[in-house]
């Protein structure tokens, strides 16, 4: 079986997922604890990361590892969507500098641009300039910030890298534990290539002779797999053919995944089975890093009271409280609230920032008022915009669809958009969804239609949404239209 690192808020719920079907190793001692298991300290072949953001996973390593793990993800929910990174960790690229900024410079990489630090390389850089980068921090597509590039070459691990041009052997942990791993690896069997040294990793301190001898032997196959695609390549990015930007090496795959409000809740299932769960652990979680502390002391204190004879039930339910995670975790009245409008193709952009001007915690509303600028017309309104427009937005937690309300200056209607999405979640400075695509408008003169079908059809044929997420689209669109007419 494939070997899986799991990291992050999802650690416990994505381990029983994934423990079935691969080995789950260098785990953390709470998970040790949790699942009351000796997990190796092996290399991994696959590593899974709860995103900067905590609304999904990052999949990184050997891409059939990647794969097999992406497929079973891929079940946890109708609205996980999933996206295989065209930059994934570890890719070489021959890329084009579009655009310099203060402490560094971005780079067309010909689907991605990613960012290269002026720290990461030995020259000035300008516009238009040639460079050989690698991707050394990738990033999703919804993410706010672009792939970390740098221009050291590097064989990536979790127990054992191999970093190019460098002959020194690179340890983390204190003095001693640096000075025994540089003598155990004159002692390893396998042997590494010239021009690369040895960078071991945290875990290497707990693993065996064996496990570091594996790792440095995975690392050294991806430096090899590195060697051979530079060495068809030309010396440098000035030089062959001007046909950039280029990929010239991917020795592993990254893939994302996107969680929506239904599949942090299957998420929180699968936690369930091993430990003491609140109701939408995961949904709290991911709305602040605060949170965690927050839920850490509910569940601990559920449990304690539990032990001592307590009623597991007795002032809860085993539904969300919609209500306590919006005021302790949500927005307030009078706060700034920005609309972030998820693509089913992984891209993320933001229509704007509204007040908000009412918020009802228990029934999970929140409205949000924007005031309009600039001109042109309401998409499939048709109706003009003009600068002190008012936008009215009406979210309410899990729902699927929220309306928008468009009204002049002077309060005439100038027609209602309903956006049909994943069900909605209200974080603290945030709303979030994912778009997909049909939607339902009502005209002034009261004409109620939807729009945007084809748009939908055309996701489902280039595998951006399921059919059954498609069919459900559908049918609230349905039940939009008719409640409009």
């Amino acid at each position: 079986m494939s070997r899986v690192r799991i990291r992050g808020i999802y650690t416990t719920a994505l381990t029983e997922r994934l423990r079935e079907e691969f080995d789950v190793v260098q785990a953390s001692p709470p998970i040790r604890r949790r699942f009351d298991a000796d997990f190796p300290a092996e290399e991994y072949d696959a590593s899974v990361e709860t995103t900067d953001d905590r609304q999904g996973a990052g999949i990184v390593g050997d891409p059939e590892a990647v794969e097999a793990i992406a497929e079973v993800l891929a079940g946890l929910g109708i609205d996980t969507f999933q996206w295989t990174d065209p930059a994934p960790r570890g890719a070489i690229f021959d890329g084009v500098v579009t655009e310099t900024l203060g402490g560094g410079a971005v780079v067309n990489l010909g689907d991605r641009e990613g960012y290269l630090s002026f720290g990461k390389i030995d020259r000035r850089v300008h516009e238009d300039d040639r460079v050989r980068v690698q991707v050394q921090d990738p990033a999703a597509p919804w993410a706010d910030r672009r792939p970390t590039l740098g221009t050291e070459m590097q064989a990536f691990g979790g127990v054992a890298s191999l970093s190019k041009g460098i002959d020194r052997i690179v340890a983390s942990g204190d003095e001693a534990t640096k000075t025994e791993l540089a003598r155990t690896t004159e002692m390893l069997p396998t042997e590494v290539p010239d021009d690369w040294g040895v960078r071991w990793e945290y875990p290497a301190g707990d693993a065996g002779m064996d496990a570091m001898d594996d790792a440095l032997g995975a690392a050294v196959e991806r430096a090899e797999a590195i060697d051979a695609d530079l060495a068809d390549a030309p010396d440098s990015p000035e030089e062959g053919d001007r046909d950039l930007p280029r990929k010239l090496s991917a020795p592993e795959a990254t893939t994302w995944c996107w969680f929506g409000r239904e599949s942090r809740f299957a998420l929180d299932d699968e936690r369930r089975a091993v430990t003491t769960t609140m109701p939408g652990h995961h949904r709290v979680k991911s709305a602040h890093k605060s949170a965690s502390a927050a839920v850490d002391f509910v569940e601990d204190l559920w449990t304690e009271t539990d032990a001592l004879g307590g009623d597991e039930g007795e002032g809860g339910t085993d539904e969300f409280p919609t209500g306590a995670a919006l005021r302790q975790f949500g927005p307030s009245a009078g706060d700034r609230l920005e609309i972030r409008h998820g693509k089913p193709d992984g891209r993320c952009f933001s229509l704007g920032r509204g007040e908000v001007s009412e918020c009802l915690p228990d029934e999970g509303k929140v409205t949000v008022r924007r005031q309009m600028s600039g001109r042109g017309t309401y998409d499939a309104l048709g109706t003009d915009r003009e600068s002190g427009d008012v936008a009215i937005t009406k979210f309410r937690e899990g729902r699927w669809w929220y309306p928008t309300v468009y009204k002049s200056e002077e309060g005439r209607s100038k027609g209602t958009y309903v956006n049909v999405c994943t069900p909605v979640e209200l974080f603290p400075d945030s709303a979030r969804y994912v778009d997909l695509h049909v939607d339902v408008v009502k005209t002034p003169d009261g004409e109620v239609r939807r729009v945007d079908d084809d748009e939908l059809d055309e996701a489902v044929e280039a595998g951006d949404i399921s059919e059954s997420l498609a069919e459900k689209a559908r049918n609230v669109a349905g039940s939009v239209e008719r409640a409009l007419k």
